[in-house]
């Protein structure tokens, strides 16, 4: 194919956005095709092509995709250098996007484009932040039943972009398939932040021995660490008896104050490291506690939230473990509300064989090629690559 480069500025940013998309066919030239070479009409890299221009370009769904490839199939033939110019129905792409890939290979083949290379450095303790959640893919619940496909992610806060995911299968959940894919990571100079479901101590061992550390919230799961984390940050003073001194105290605090979106917003982040010589919990170093004060008209509400993390004060401070704790919601904002919403990922009603998965593994490929380039607006620069795709499509 030509070596082609796209470069456009969506309406709003500031800085322009670049994708070699030769590159993007070169990388899924190395995915194995599955399929039975008697019959084999399309090849694989060039679907796989087709199908991440058409998402980038807005076009969601299987249907949408066929249907934009369709529209441009004379100049796509030529452009691939294709013997026909005939593009797949939409029922040969759900079946191909089905059984022709694994999930697995076309993850590797996308890391290239989307994770920087790995340095011989061992970078600082804490410095990397993966948040750990999971997502639904609400199309492909079965009726009846309350789970279909469902993936457990990676999220590298400081890139946006996906490390891995695992898929949970319908007999298990996420505490079972989170061991399968921190082993898959690096966790060198990695705090992995996780709700409270992960609060889970040989999690917390694995984290720590293979070189991360951990950042748990703290919920009714664990009664024991949430008695234990309440009675530390409570404000009421216990008496001392004569001839005994007070508890030294080794508190720290740091606040926030945020306006925006029609609401003001007050965070205190009180961090202490008493519990580390009390607590049993595997390589606890510090508990903290985070209070919400939210004022939108004239409701107020209050939230408190504790958690408890590995890494020591002298790597991460309270300012540190505020950024960690509001960093890791950025995985909901950042990505899953881009796949539902932008992206219709909770519209697609795809159920066939690995489709959903593949799917959405070309979904966070869209997602994380945004966040790399610094792109807020995911829908701006759909709209800008999709007349510069068509500009370099159409200008022969």
């Amino acid at each position: 194919m030509d070596a082609t480069i796209v470069t456009v500025r969506p309406f709003g940013s500031t800085q322009p956005f670049t994708l070699d998309l030769a590159t993007v066919y070169g990388q899924f030239c190395h995915v194995p095709d599955r399929r039975h070479r008697r019959g084999v009409r399309y090849p694989l890299a060039v679907l796989l092509t087709i199908a991440l221009w058409a998402k980038l370009t807005g076009a969601s769904q299987v249907r949408a995709i066929a249907e934009w490839a369709r529209e441009r199939q004379d100049e796509l033939a030529a452009h691939f250098g294709l013997a026909h110019a005939r593009m797949p129905h939409p029922t040969t792409w759900s079946r191909v996007l089905a059984s022709a890939v694994a999930a697995e290979a076309l993850d590797a083949a996308l890391a290239p484009l989307l994770v920087p290379p790995v340095s011989a450095d061992i970078p600082p303790r804490a410095s990397t932040q993966i948040a750990l959640d999971g997502k639904t893919l609400r199309g492909t619940i079965p009726a009846g039943t309350s789970q279909g496909v469902h993936l457990l992610s990676a999220y590298d806060v400081a890139t946006g972009v996906v490390r891995t995911h695992e898929p949970v299968t319908t007999k298990e959940n996420e505490i079972v398939a989170a061991p399968r894919l921190l082993k898959r990571l690096d966790l060198r100079g990695v705090i992995v932040s996780g709700d409270a479901m992960f609060a889970q101590r040989s999690l917390s061992v694995q984290v720590v021995e293979d070189g991360g550390d951990y950042c748990w919230i703290a919920k009714e799961n664990q009664p024991t660490l949430l008695d234990d984390l309440k009675l530390l940050f409570s404000p009421v003073v216990l008496p001392v008896a004569k001839g005994f001194s007070p508890i030294p105290l080794d508190f720290t605090v740091v606040e926030q104050h945020d306006k925006g979106h029609g609401r003001r917003e007050y965070r205190r982040l009180t961090t202490s490291s008493l519990l580390a010589g009390y607590s049993d919990w595997p390589y606890l170093a510090q508990a903290f506690e985070v209070v919400r004060i939210t004022w939108q008209g004239r409701t107020i509400s209050r939230e408190e939230r504790y958690g408890i993390t590995s890494a020591p004060r002298s790597t991460a401070s309270a300012n540190r473990l505020l950024a960690v704790v509001r960093g890791h919601w950025q995985i909901e904002n950042g990505l899953h509300y881009r796949r539902d919403v932008t992206l219709g990922e909770d519209a697609s009603q795809v159920r066939m064989g690995q489709a959903p998965h593949i799917l959405a593994c070309l979904n966070n490929a869209v997602c994380g090629l945004a966040a790399r380039a610094g792109m807020d607006n995911l829908a701006a620069l759909q709209r800008s690559l999709a007349a510069a795709i068509d500009r370099i499509l159409f200008r022969r």
